[in-house]
């Protein structure tokens, strides 16, 4: 067993390397460059949402109130009619890339704090390179795809979106399992 005290090194390199390589996934890539589509009529879709002053925040359409209404004539005369849609209403103004670059980060250094703990409890110092790998590398994956598919599943996010986004899994667990690897304290 190795202490999470002793991973420090390896869980901020990893996260610094994750960090690093998802912006060029991101940014110097087009791999990412079609996971949403712009909507048809943009500007007459914008006009028309303006005016209800949507609050930020996560919206279904239609929704209904309980598993009663969702039975009724009437809300299934509204899926029919449609458009049926889950969306993320953002603030309005720029992006602050700042504050989501710094979340971000957060969420890599957490993800790799818990590669760090199931290596950690699972190996001891000294222990080999492959192994620390396996153990650090599957749990960043695992840390960074899993729960991405649960989007396509219940709100039919694109499958090639999700699938995409697990590559970028992939990527980041090789990463940061090479980093444990190399900076497992022997």
């Amino acid at each position: 067993m190795t202490g999470l005290a002793a991973l420090w090194l390896p869980i901020l390199l990893s996260a610094v390397v994750v960090f690093l390589a998802s912006s060029v996934l991101h940014m110097a890539v087009p791999w990412h460059k079609h996971d949403f589509a712009k909507a048809p009529d943009e500007d007459k879709l914008i006009a028309a949402l303006r005016p209800l002053a949507l609050p930020p925040g996560d919206y279904m359409t239609p929704c209904p109130a309980d598993m009663r209404e969702s039975k009724t004539p009437e809300f299934t005369e509204k899926l029919q009619r449609g458009p049926v849609m889950v969306y993320t209403v953002l603030p309005n103004g720029p992006f602050s890339m700042g504050r989501n670059l710094a979340l971000w980060f957060i969420y890599c250094v957490v993800v790799e704090v818990f590669g760090a703990y199931i290596a950690g409890r699972a190996l001891p110092p000294g222990a080999e390179y492959l192994h620390v790998f396996r153990f650090a590398g599957a749990t960043v994956f695992i840390g960074f795809s899993l729960a991405l598919w649960q989007q396509t599943i219940w709100f039919r996010r694109a499958w090639a979106a999700s699938a995409k986004a697990t590559v970028d899994g992939l990527i980041y667990g090789l990463l940061s399992g090479g980093v444990f690897g190399w900076l497992w304290p022997r």
